[in-house]
């Protein structure tokens, strides 16, 4: 009897040990699965949609984003941030759902739109973006998702320029679905030739775009030195020496295309801007060249954080660019499945976006077809007719 017992007990620790390791090897399978919205996107009704002339429909907005003086920086920045909300019931987020509203402030704006904040007043809409599961499939319904997103962001930049940005130089910026956003964005800033001159670059940071779409002679061409200003930085990050993961990104990629729609990137060239020197060369630029990299997340708004220089090199490779591992394991990635999905909860390249978006930007207003706009006139003075009393 002892010895079927003994059986039974070595028999289930094997079934336990088998679906531990079958568990480990299916967990992205299985949380994909619970993230799936298992709903089609024909038939969902998304969450309502945010009112841009309420302050609650922005992350980030200047105390008086209508009224601005020469003392506050040149340029106005409209950041769109990545990935916030992972998914399960939606196939778009609500603007107020507490974790990604948590996962947004506490990681995403402090690591990514805060390189801009000393360059440009920062104007950052919430808005109902596509959960991080349409990015891990190729589903129509993703597709959809995505799309409806765009309308919020168009309808929040149209916002911000009609009421805000009163003539300003604009900086367009985003990160991963927010940087495939800017970049779509952009090619609505192209056809518009009064808001193609006030532009100063956009940045598309971990993102894929077309190069092709991009060449010198094109209304808005790749970005190769740092003094040169109108036009784009887009970069996708690999971890260097991962080239199953490089070709499974290229193999895998939806770029906004030429008709500004999603299309699948297939054998077309992707652009790659070295955020180290601010070019589209593919030599290596060493970790000496890299500024500062900062681990941002927790920090209040406006808080700058410690730089960390001398990092990562960078390279681009094949239209991907490819990152050394960080020698500071503070900005090594860190975190569950979930997280490590979405942008990293460090920006190895902060200091280095600081700096190329204060040098575009000192380009732009130093160039010729520069036109200087004044701050609006805050509470008149009415002088009226007083009478003049005689003193004998």
């Amino acid at each position: 009897m002892k010895r079927i017992r003994r059986r039974w007990v070595i028999l289930a620790a094997a079934v336990v040990a088998v679906l531990a390791v079958g568990g480990i090897g299916w967990r992205s399978d299985i949380l994909q699965t619970l993230l799936d919205p298992h709903q089609p996107y024909q038939t969902y009704k998304p969450p309502p949609a945010p009112d841009y002339a309420k302050r609650e429909a922005w992350a980030l907005l200047p105390a008086e984003p209508v009224n601005w003086s020469y003392a506050d920086p040149p340029a106005d920045v409209f950041f769109i941030h990545p990935t916030t909300y992972p998914g399960g019931r939606n196939w778009n987020g609500r603007i107020d759902h507490p974790g990604a509203e948590k996962t947004l402030n506490r990681v995403m704006l402090p690591n990514y739109a805060g390189p801009f904040l000393r360059v440009g007043r920062v104007f950052a809409p919430r808005y109902r973006q596509a959960s991080l599961y349409t990015f891990l499939t190729l589903r129509d319904d993703a597709k959809d998702a995505r799309r409806f997103a765009y309308r919020d962001v168009k309808a929040a930049f149209d916002q911000f320029v009609t009421r805000f940005n009163g003539g300003r130089p604009i900086i367009i910026a985003g990160v991963e679905q927010g940087g495939a956003l800017a970049a779509r964005l952009a090619q609505d800033v192209e056809a518009d030739p009064a808001l193609r001159k006030r532009l100063v670059a956009v940045y598309a940071m971990r993102t894929m775009t077309l190069a092709t779409t991009h060449q010198p002679d094109a209304p808005l061409p790749a970005c190769q030195k740092r003094d040169q200003s109108g036009c784009i930085v887009a970069f996708m990050p690999v971890p260097l020496g991962e080239d199953v993961r490089a070709r499974r990104t290229l193999d895998r990629g939806l770029i906004w295309g030429p008709a500004g729609d999603l299309e699948p990137l297939g054998k077309r060239a992707v652009l790659c801007v070295n955020p180290l020197t601010g070019g589209t060369g593919e030599a290596v630029a060493p970790v000496e060249s890299n500024l500062g990299a900062a681990n941002a997340t927790g920090l209040e708004w406006g808080a700058r954080p410690g730089f960390l220089p001398r990092e990562v090199s960078a390279q681009c490779m094949e239209g991907l660019l490819r990152v050394s591992d960080p020698h500071s394991p503070s900005l090594r990635p860190s975190g569950g499945w979930l997280e490590r999905r979405m942008a990293p909860a460090v920006n190895v390249f902060y200091a280095d976006i600081e700096a190329d978006a204060r040098a575009r930007t000192q380009a732009h207003i130093h160039s010729p077809d520069y036109v200087a706009v004044s701050p609006p006139i805050g509470n008149a003075i009415v002088v009226q007719d007083a009478p003049i009393h005689r003193i004998n």
